[in-house]
């Protein structure tokens, strides 16, 4: 059998997409180290070593920034994981329109990041907003979500689990559908109840679509920037700054090489979070 597929296929089969991903990740990214050390234009550059370094890191709001990402990336990344769970297992049991639900929940995922956060600026306005209006029609006097620096962060965080949940249920729905009907059939000769299916059928069973979500919903926060910069522009002050934010500020100054630099800085410390949670996730999905 080797022999014939040796015969059959080679490694060359692999030679284009090697090249694609060569030429769209490789090559950029090793552009974007040498060009972090420059300062440059689209004309020219001039090497100035790590310099661009030293002034990020000096950077007012960079301790704000990097607490902002990771508070942020946190909360979303909690709430897709529970919510995405609990409407994963509500959308695979038997009611009857779960396909249309499944086709509900899924739609804000669909839509531009950048529509939902101009809508629900809108919606979220403090006296003309459709939150605030229907709260005061109880007798409730709603906050300025995006106004207040002590929840404007938060208010885009539920905004962006919103948008992104639909993508955790359908990662959920596929591992739960996955689970042999063999434990549920053993769970029901045991007299055991839907608790007992969810805590020790479902939840167990169900950890490499948990590691899947945690992962990339974890990553996407931490890079998050473009529902948080239609809704808020960083505001209030710097309640709702994040590194990405910082570095797209530097790119509108015409500081290219200064940007590029948060950019290898955003980019590492992705990876410092990332990597070793993925590695801790998995060996317990070997563990289990």
């Amino acid at each position: 059998m080797n022999k014939v597929w040796k015969s059959t296929y080679t490694y060359y089969f692999l030679l284009p997409a090697a090249i694609i991903y060569l030429i769209i990740f490789i090559v950029p990214t090793f552009m974007s180290f040498f060009f972090s050390m420059t300062r440059w234009t689209l004309q020219d550059w001039t090497y100035i070593g790590l310099d661009n370094f030293k002034t990020f890191f000096q950077e007012s709001s960079l301790n704000i920034g990097f607490k902002n990402t990771f508070i942020y990336a946190v909360v979303t990344c909690g709430l897709k994981v529970v919510i995405g769970l609990l409407l994963g297992v509500f959308l695979t049991s038997k009611i009857k329109t779960k396909n249309y639900l499944r086709s509900v929940v899924f739609f804000p995922t669909l839509v531009s990041t950048i529509a939902v956060g101009i809508a629900f600026s809108t919606l979220m306005h403090p006296t003309e907003g459709l939150i605030n209006t229907t709260l005061a029609y109880f007798g409730i006097s709603g906050p300025d979500w995006l106004g207040d620096t002590r929840i404007a962060l938060l208010s885009v965080a539920f905004v962006d689990v919103w948008k992104g949940v639909g993508f955790a249920t359908v990662i959920y729905i596929a591992g739960i559908m996955s689970i042999p009907e063999e434990y549920y059939e053993a769970l029901q000769i045991d007299g055991g109840n839907s608790w007992h299916k969810f805590w020790n059928i479902i939840l167990p069973l169900s950890r490499p679509a948990t590691n899947s979500v945690i992962i990339l919903a974890f990553i996407g926060g931490l890079r998050s920037f473009d529902i948080l910069w239609s809704m808020t522009r960083g505001g209030p002050g710097f309640a709702t700054d994040v590194i990405a934010s910082i570095i797209y500020k530097q790119y509108q100054g015409g500081f290219y090489g200064l940007a590029t630099a948060g950019n290898v800085i955003l980019f590492l410390f992705v990876s410092a979070l990332a990597f070793p949670l993925s590695l801790y996730l998995n060996r317990r999905e070997v563990d289990l």
